[in-house]
């Protein structure tokens, strides 16, 4: 496994060949290579000619990126992340506060295989740390209360400077802040992304103002702000990544219960979720029956992976739905698949297949977007290749032989959201506030449902497969 150490500098001439010798003697088990990325961050003090020299005398090692000017520890963590190719990261400050020796403790559970990102904390259990400002300490206590606050974490040291990590998740994570916002930023980013996240105790070796040390109140203000922006702000992925539509629809989780509740009589004991996502919906389904997550993406996977590792009766299954299912998948009783087969252009491929694990007698419990006159610049964006009509939904089963026990829809309120939005303003996306919204309405429309003369805007059919 390779080790990436993220090393921003600026103007530590002092300890600068100090901190990066303890780097490199470090012997870290399950590290077999080493990467030192050294950000010179418009260094004034000639700290970057002796990264100059030390680059020269390990050029195996390490790999310097130099600033012409001042820019800040955030964007010098974001280029640092950007060059790096390991396996995993450390953030190491440029001091001595901080002691690699400490290394082998903070990594521990990521190549373990149990956490994605650790917390070096300086204020947990620990052997040793040196005694300096209670206004500092205090004011530090008082930011990671914040950040825990807004991230529903329990954090003891948001502001420790060791944040380890799996490189390719944080490479995926936008870093906005240029000084040291990035601290509560990355820790709302990590806490949203749902990764497993981990803390231990490290030792601590502070220094004065007068030694060099540089954070300040101003920086204390800056990070309270940096806390309510990106509680307020789900800018989570770097690039194009899908999950953040279903990310955006844990906003919803009333919606969801309200589904899978009308359907759950209909659910026996072992249920395979034909694209799970990132486990929206598994969440809910679990209190009742065990659990197959099947998914093919592999990001998707991934987070399925960390959010249900050694969770009883839930299994994350790698599948394409559209391709035979793996011989060693077990026979469930009850298939659902909510809001995956409009994304498919051959849908009846996945009925065929999904058909062929069944257990005899068992259901198949599919969501779909209600109403082809519906379609909009809403589906587009979201990657729909059509919405359904309730003949064309049955015929995907009754083509099998199934048997339709239900066939029904909800959410009528939805429509007239839907048209306008897709219809009317041609929007591209719901967006996350309106979602939250609609959450806290859901008892309401849940309720009135029934009586409402249309359509809903989702249609849900429950099909049972023949006992022989």
């Amino acid at each position: 496994m390779k080790l990436s150490v993220l090393m921003p500098l600026y103007n530590e001439r002092r300890t600068l060949r100090e901190i990066v010798q303890r780097v490199l003697e470090q012997q870290v088990p399950g590290v077999d290579q080493l990467e030192l990325i050294i950000v010179d961050d418009g260094s004034t003090d000639g700290s970057a000619d002796i990264l100059r020299q030390l680059q020269e005398q390990h050029p195996e090692i390490i790999r310097s990126i130099f600033l012409d000017e001042n820019q800040g520890k955030g964007n010098a963590i974001r280029l640092a992340i950007q060059a790096a190719s390991g396996d995993i990261a450390i953030i190491q400050d440029a001091d001595l506060e901080y002691s690699p020796s400490d290394y082998g403790v903070v990594l521990s559970p990521i190549i373990s295989g149990v956490a994605d990102v650790v917390y070096g904390s300086r204020f947990a259990d620990r052997e040793q740390r040196r005694v300096l400002y209670f206004r500092h300490t205090l004011v530090n206590w008082l930011l990671t209360f914040m950040s825990n606050f807004f991230t529903n974490l329990n954090l003891t040291d948001v502001e420790t400077c060791y944040k380890a990590f799996r490189v390719e998740v944080a490479k995926t994570i936008p870093i906005r802040s240029k000084r040291f916002g990035i601290e509560p930023e990355i820790t709302a980013k990590f806490a949203k992304r749902k990764l497993r996240i981990y803390e231990v105790p490290i030792s601590y070796h502070g220094r004065t103002y007068a030694e060099g040390k540089k954070i300040t109140w101003k920086d204390g203000l800056q990070t309270f702000f940096v806390i309510i922006k990106f509680w307020l702000i789900d800018d989570m992925f770097q690039g194009n990544y899908g999950q953040k539509d279903l990310i955006d629809m844990e906003a919803a989780p009333k919606y969801t219960e309200w589904t899978l509740e009308r359907t759950r009589r209909y659910m026996g004991d072992l249920l395979l979720e034909i694209g799970s996502g990132i486990g929206n919906n598994v969440r809910i389904l679990m209190q009742y029956t065990d659990v197959i997550a099947t998914e093919i993406d592999p990001t998707y996977l991934q987070v399925l992976r960390n959010a249900y590792f050694n969770t009883p009766g839930v299994e994350v299954v790698a599948w394409d739905a559209t391709q035979p299912a793996p011989p060693d998948l077990p026979e469930p009783d009850t298939i659902l698949c909510s809001n995956v087969i409009e994304h498919i252009q051959d849908d009846h491929s996945v009925v065929v297949n999904a058909d062929k694990i069944l257990a005899p007698g068992g259901r198949m419990i599919f969501i779909v977007p209600r109403g082809e006159k519906l379609y909009s610049s809403l589906d587009e964006a979201i990657g729909h290749f059509r919405r359904y009509d309730a003949e064309r939904l049955r015929s995907l089963f009754t083509n099998l032989g199934y048997e339709i026990e239900e066939l029904f829809t909800l959410n009528k309120v939805g429509v007239l959201g839907w048209w306008y939005r897709g219809k009317i303003a041609k929007q591209q996306a719901i967006g996350r506030f309106g979602l939250k919204v609609f959450n806290v309405l859901v008892p309401i429309f849940k309720l009135i449902d029934p009586i409402l003369p249309w359509k809903g805007l989702s249609l849900v059919i429950v099909a049972r497969k023949p006992t022989n």
